[in-house]
This record gives structure tokens, C-alpha cells and sequence, in this order.
């Protein structure tokens, strides 16, 4: 599923595309996606132009005057500038230049609904802070982990904890810090958890900058696969080498999550 830097790839990619450009009216090609679409969405934002694109974590944001498209790309979702529909495209934003923004989701997994000017979406209500903003610190997971005796890797991925941050960027990072996943987390050292508000905010910049990670299924806004998957350490690497240490990586499963860790270079 894609996680922040994902997110803000598509962000960017459709901001230098669309920023600016009016939307003539939106098409809605079915019902629902994970849940259903507004379907007064058609009626509601015409001949409306793109004022910014946003991200609250996980969550696109696309606004104009008479309100704001809210995304989630679930597993599958992708946000292109397209010629012509292909199967799987759900809703189409008709651009007054005579482009066409396509949302296009095989496994519907995603989200699309709108928020009114002024409202709060549900959906980012309890949110907890951006880890590339100025409120994630080891001040706050001090704060929030002194009473949490689940493991350090499930309280990364509660996004009231933090937000943005999934399975492949919470290991990640726990590695990089040097921190074992299943570490319960009111056990971290006030050094430790400076390291790992450190380390989530380094391998999230550099995620960014590589486009994000391709599993499968993630394209950037121009088509392109994220580059970040050829750099990682840990995740999905149950079995080989440390690229630190030489040592055998192990697997579990925590949060519900396949993880994988190195017992010689995490504690």
C-alpha cells in the first residue's frame, strides 16, 4: 500500500501537471471504491480550478474554491494525465485545456469523497503529527510511548502516533536506528528515540527523492516506477544478508505485518 513518500511523489508529479487548471466537470464511471463515492461530487465542483495539491499522510488533497477531493490510493490507485480510458478507470476529471486527470484503481481499494470548504474530513481528524513536520520530535514519542508496551514497530505504523509511516518505512527505519522492531516501546532510551525520529525523517526524505518504492503496483503521475525498493536494508529480505554485517536477516510477523530485522545490528 503506498505509504507518505508515495503519496507525495503522486502530490508533486500532479502539481507541476494540473496546479492551476480548471476542472470542467467530473465524471464518476461507478458507485464505490473501499466505500462509496459522493456521487454529487459531478454536480458540486464545476468549472472549478486547482488552487493547491495537498497531503495530510496518506491522503491526497485536491482543492479548489468550491471545495476539496480527498484520495486515498488504497493498493492499487494511480493518478494520471490520460488520452484515453482504459479498463479500471473509476473517475474522470475533464480539464478545461481538454485534458483528462484519471483515477484508476484495478483492486478498488481507494478512497474518493469530498470535503466541504471549512470542514474536517473524518478520515484526517485523528491524525497524529507529519513526520517530516515540526511536531514529530523525541519529545513526542517520549510523551506517547511511555505508557505503549507494544512493539516500537506497531505504534510507528498507528497513525495517531505519527502519520504517513507504513510497514516498509517503519522497518526501515527501525534498522537504520538500530533498534529491533519488536522492542516493547516505553523500553526506548531517550537516545534511541532520538535516533529513530532521526532515522524515520532520513529514510522518508530519501524515499522521496527516489520516487518512492514500486512493489508492484505504484506509478508515479507520469508513469514512472519509484526507485527506492533497489536501496532496502531490511524489508522483504527474510533470509539474506545484512548489507551492515553479513548476518542472516530474520522474519516475523508483528502488527499483523510481515518484518524483518537483523538480531546482530538491532537491539
Amino acid at each position: 500500500m503506498p505509504e507518505l513518500p508515495e503519496v507525495e511523489t503522486v502530490r508533486r508529479g500532479l502539481e507541476a501537471l494540473v496546479l492551476g487548471a480548471v476542472i470542467r466537470r467530473i465524471a464518476l464511471h461507478r458507485a464505490d471504491l473501499r466505500r462509496p463515492m459522493p456521487l454529487d461530487l459531478e454536480s458540486r465542483i464545476v468549472d472549478q480550478p486547482i488552487t493547491a495539491l495537498r497531503r495530510r499522510a496518506k491522503y491526497l488533497l485536491l482543492d479548489t474554491p468550491a471545495g476539496t477531493i480527498l484520495s486515498h490510493l488504497g493498493m492499487t490507485g494511480t493518478w494520471r494525465v490520460a488520452e484515453a480510458e482504459r479498463s479500471h478507470d473509476h473517475a474522470t476529471l475533464h480539464l478545461a485545456d481538454g485534458r483528462r486527470l484519471v483515477y484508476r484503481d484495478p483492486r478498488r481499494f481507494g478512497i474518493l469523497d469530498f470535503v466541504a470548504p471549512g470542514a474536517v474530513s473524518p478520515d484526517l481528524a485523528d491524525l497524529g503529527p507529519e513526520p517530516l513536520g515540526n511536531d514529530f520530535t523525541p519529545e513526542h514519542l517520549r510523551q506517547v510511548l511511555a505508557a505503549r508496551r507494544q512493539a516500537i514497530k506497531a505504534v510507528l505504523l498507528d497513525q495517531t502516533v505519527v502519520s504517513g509511516v507504513g510497514n516498509i518505512y517503519a522497518q526501515e527505519a527501525c534498522f537504520r536506528a538500530g533498534i529491533r522492531p519488536q522492542r516493547p516501546a516505553n523500553r526506548l532510551r531517550p537516545a534511541e528515540r532520538e535516533r529513530l525520529v532521526t532515522e524515520v525523517r532520513a529514510v522518508l526524505a530519501e524515499a522521496i527523492t527516489a520516487g518512492g518504492s514500486t512493489i508492484s503496483d505504484f506509478r508515479q503521475a507520469g508513469g514512472d516506477a519509484g526507485y527506492f525498493q533497489h536501496t532496502f536494508t531490511v524489508y522483504d529480505r527474510a533470509g539474506q544478508s545484512c548489507r551492515t554485517c553479513g548476518g542472516e536477516l530474520k522474519g516475523a510477523t508483528i502488527a499483523g505485518r510481515s518484518t524483518v530485522w537483523c538480531p546482530t545490528c538491532q537491539r
